[in-house]
């Protein structure tokens, strides 16, 4: 029997996002306390974000409204590499990154936890940004899923190509 195995990686569902930003923009066209703020929300770029308002506290008011769009559509939080509000001419402006794909030294940080707390058998490589992990067991993949799913990295990680 081949072995089993999966990949680890950091993804950005840009649909949803795209989803995320339009809802957030329509909430922030509607919404009374952000009237006359001159508050918007839109891309720049591939993959950046910009808002702007009048001021600190109205921008910092967007970017939550578009968290919780993001967060009611299954994208974590960890993609975004939000900037402090900065004054901009008479604006407030924010600057977002989405981060997407592992880093080398974060997939070598998987790799060394899987070889050592996860089960004895399975392999990780670093694939490019990804990470694949086989095993001859299929519930030590599961294992390993919960033991990466447990830790607190500050990138989103999927679980793709289960076979």
């Amino acid at each position: 029997m081949a072995d089993s195995s999966f990949d680890i990686v950091s993804k950005i569902d840009r649909q949803e996002v795209d989803n995320a930003l339009s809802q957030a923009a329509r909430e922030i066209s509607q919404r009374y306390d952000f009237k006359g703020t001159g508050a918007e929300i839109k891309w720049s770029g591939e993959k950046g974000i910009e808002i702007s308002a009048n001021a600190d506290d109205r921008a910092t008011a967007v970017l939550d409204v578009f968290k919780e769009k993001l967060v009611k559509r299954q994208q974590s939080l960890k993609i975004l590499d939000a900037s402090e509000p900065r004054q901009s001419g008479r604006e407030s402006k924010i600057s977002i990154t989405l981060k997407e794909g592992i880093s080398a030294d974060d997939a070598k940080k998987i790799g060394k936890l899987i070889r050592d707390e996860g089960p004895k058998g399975v392999k990780a490589q670093v694939q490019g940004d990804e990470l694949r992990v086989s095993s001859k067991k299929r519930d030590d993949l599961q294992a390993v899923i919960a033991l990466v799913k447990a830790q607190d990295y500050d990138f989103a990680v999927q679980f793709t190509n289960y076979r």
